[in-house]
């Protein structure tokens, strides 16, 4: 493409010969007679042109005009479109083509010069061709019956606008049973909670009816027949109140000597019924030892248990939990009473076999009772007499019982010095959560379960207290401030209390050393080359 500043030659026009056209006229025609007179060697000359060229061009008869032309060199490989080779001289000539830029098309975003675009892929698939049918209609010398024909008639015709407001309308329909369908589903449901709420409200009314009746009951049988430590505790603030009560009436309706009579005579009745309660707390102080008695002997005779894989319980006796159960057979027989004379003599010598398998003092004392009881009882001594014999008996051999010697498998169960300390005074014998005092229901178990078991790292709780407590992930989450500073409070003390001891003051020196350490540790980075 050539553009230049000057007037353009119109179609009707013919240019002249231009100067630039002359001259490579001339040069053309010079490389051919160069060639014919050396036409073994062939010349070939190197030609480039100028970017800027004037030509001349003939705008009249007689006048000329010079145009200056800029050449715009091509940016792209000009293609090939043909053309023609001199056999003598071997000189190329290309067909001409159009010079002008070919107009850049838009970037589509689709790669277009690649496999997938040149590249058909043929699938057959299978078409059903028609089917040629006729039809049949009634002519002559055929008749076809029209019994089942239809006969259509061209309806209402419909437009768009009036298809699109009909689906509209029916949208709306649907949308309003829709509506309702929900709304009705939600009140129903409302109501089907409201229903079960009220029952719930109704059935616990009943329950706190019920259980209020029946904590009135027990209280009440609690109050006449009084068997643990809360249920006297009762009996006394009841007797305290009746007390109070009773000295105010007095104090407001009477007077003088009167006043003093009625005071002196409520003094006398406070002091029987003080009396009275006392002597149903020895009775049942004395029927709680004999059940906790029975139920520590019990636990030292049961089997070994444990669960399989599959959930059964498996259980074996050893020689120790068969002799804890012969020896409670035997404490069993010589505590019953009202059984006749040669029965007690039978049990007296089976426990003096039983004893005389060990010498020591204890053993040596229980046979002294045992012949003194039966040379009393062949003296036919009243039993009401042989009462304090009968019950000194049974209480050596209970200390016979708990010396893990003679019973091996009561070393398990019974707890040393030390640890009745930590129990009694420092947790009260009771559970730090429920207060629960029953001692065989209770369990030592670790408090911070992360470090080991120690008289500063325990709490002594109930069996279904600990398990919960051992799964707990953060004490200071689940318990309460003041729960966990009381803890503490019995820790220091317990600390403080086996320090005293030689044997774990060294085991507390070295365990302090230990967090100290492990503490450090965990303080102090680590350094890649430091001595440790």
């Amino acid at each position: 493409m050539a553009s230049g500043t000057g007037t353009m030659i119109g179609d009707n026009e013919n240019p002249g010969r231009t100067r630039a056209n002359i001259d490579e006229t001339i040069q053309s025609e010079k490389l051919c007679l160069d060639q014919e007179h050396s036409p073994g060697k062939a010349v070939q000359q190197d030609y480039c042109m100028p970017d800027v060229v004037t030509v001349r061009i003939q705008t009249d008869s007689d006048s000329f005009q010079d145009v200056v032309v800029k050449i715009e060199r091509p940016t792209y490989q000009k293609p090939f479109l043909g053309g023609f080779k001199n056999r003598i001289t071997g000189v190329e000539f290309h067909n001409a083509g159009s010079q002008t830029i070919p107009k850049k098309l838009p970037d589509k975003g689709i790669l277009v010069f690649h496999r997938e675009t040149q590249t058909v892929f043929e699938k057959n698939k299978q078409q059903q061709t028609t089917n040629t049918t006729s039809t049949q209609m009634t002519k002559t010398g055929l008749y076809v019956s029209n019994k089942t024909d239809k006969l259509i008639t061209p309806g209402k015709y419909i437009t768009a606008e009036e298809y699109h407001k009909r689906r509209l309308e029916a949208v709306i329909v649907l949308q309003r049973d829709f509506r309702r369908w929900h709304a009705t589903n939600i009140v129903q449901k409302l109501g089907e909670e409201k229903r079960l709420r009220l029952e719930w409200e109704a059935q616990e009314e009943i329950r706190r009816k019920k259980e209020k009746e029946e904590k009135l009951r027990r209280e009440h049988k609690r109050r006449l027949n009084p068997k643990t430590k809360g249920d006297f505790e009762l009996l006394y603030h009841a007797l305290e109140l009746w007390r109070r009560e009773e000295t105010e009436q007095i104090n407001r309706t009477l007077t003088g000597a009167e006043r003093k009579a009625a005071l002196c005579g409520l003094l006398e009745q406070e002091a029987q019924l003080i009396a009275s309660i006392g002597r149903h707390k020895l009775n049942a102080d004395e029927e709680n030892r004999q059940k906790a008695i029975l139920h520590f002997l019990n636990k030292c005779a049961q089997p070994k248990r444990w669960k399989a894989y599959d959930g059964k319980i498996t259980e074996m006796d050893t020689q120790f939990t068969l002799r804890a159960r012969e020896l409670l057979e035997i404490y069993c027989s010589i505590s019953m009473s009202d059984i006749p004379q040669d029965e007690r003599i039978d049990v007296l010598l089976t426990l003096k076999r039983t004893v005389k398998e060990h010498e020591c003092k204890l053993t040596q004392e229980i046979m002294e009772l045992i012949d003194r009881e039966i040379d009393l009882m062949s003296r036919e001594v009243k039993e009401c007499n042989l009462e304090g014999l009968r019950k000194r008996i049974c209480t050596l051999f209970l200390q016979f019982i708990k010396i893990p010697k003679f019973n091996p498998e009561v070393a398990k169960i019974l707890k040393h010095q030390d640890l009745q300390y930590l129990i009694e005074k420092i947790w009260g014998s009771q559970s730090a959560l429920s207060a629960c005092s029953d001692l065989y229901d209770l369990v030592m178990v670790r408090w911070d379960k992360q470090h080991e078991w120690s008289p500063w790292n325990t709490i002594l709780l109930t069996e279904h207290e600990a398990d919960a407590h051992l799964k707990l992930c953060d004490l200071q989450k689940a318990y309460e401030a003041a729960f966990i500073h009381r803890i503490r409070h019995k820790h220091i003390w317990a600390k403080n209390y086996f320090a005293q001891i030689q044997a774990m003051a060294s085991f507390l020196q070295r365990s302090e050393n230990q967090t100290n350490a492990n503490e450090f540790l965990i303080a102090t980075p680590f350094r890649t080359g430091a001595k440790t």
